[in-house]
């Protein structure tokens, strides 16, 4: 049977084990050299985003909202008839309705802004009905890459990657005079860098031109970059014999 004094040695005991087990300085890495390498894939952009947007003021807030509200359906019912998913999704965007002030500060009036987007791989079909729409001005035009462009890509780039990892790893461990390595650790991210070509000139020319053709558009590139970088542990050279 545990006495009082046996169960309070056996505690200061196990204390002192954990303290001393605490106090162990760590064992430091030797032989371990972090790398990283990169790599990267251009592709043709392939999503197009055209956002259409219109704005109204007046006296009566009510007022304001129902024009926006006759602009907006109308918009949406000459998009929705082109509408297809994939080629070309139709979403509405920002709504917003707010006082104007004057210099006393009180309201003077009431100011709003509605938006459509029209967005999808279909470049003819959404530029076409974006040059029907009459309600709605065009606002901005942007590109970039499908969810499915993107996987593809990325697997390319990051294949590459991986190869160059390893090759850095090999010479590395060769130069310091070891004879292979193994992996510790490492990490993989991914990222696409893309620009859409003159957003201005295709805006101009698209307000001009809207009521008779359709939105002139041109996409730009974009370019996946995937990053790998982590730790190997290298290893000796095999003993002689």
């Amino acid at each position: 049977m545990l006495t009082p004094k046996l169960i309070a040695a056996c505690a200061l005991a196990a204390c002192a084990t954990g303290l001393f087990a605490q106090n162990l300085p760590n064992e430091p890495l030797k032989n371990v050299a972090q790398i990283s390498a990169s790599g990267s894939v251009e592709v043709q952009q392939d999503l197009l985003s055209i956002s259409m947007s219109t704005s109204r003021d007046g006296l009566d807030a009510g007022t304001v909202q129902t024009q926006l509200k006759q602009a907006l359906d109308a918009a949406l019912t000459q998009a929705r008839q082109a509408a297809s998913p994939g080629l070309m999704e139709v979403r509405t965007g920002n709504f917003s309705l707010y006082p104007r002030y004057g210099k006393d500060g009180k309201i003077n009036g009431w100011q709003g802004s509605t938006e459509l987007v029209l967005e999808g791989k279909d470049f003819a079909r959404i530029t076409g009905t974006a040059g029907k729409i009459q309600s709605l001005s065009l606002g901005s035009v942007s590109f970039a890459l499908s969810r499915e462009q993107r996987a593809k890509v990325e697997g390319e780039a990051q294949a590459q990657a991986i190869e160059r990892f390893k090759a850095k790893a090999g010479e590395v461990s060769s130069a310091f005079g070891f004879g292979g390595y193994t992996l510790r650790e490492v990490s993989v991210n991914a990222n696409d860098q893309g620009f859409t070509p003159r957003p201005r000139m295709v805006a101009m020319s698209a307000k001009s031109d809207m009521a008779e053709s359709a939105v002139p558009v041109e996409a730009g590139k974009s370019t996946v970059l995937v990053n790998v970088s982590g730790s190997v542990q290298m290893l000796p050279l095999p003993a002689r014999p």
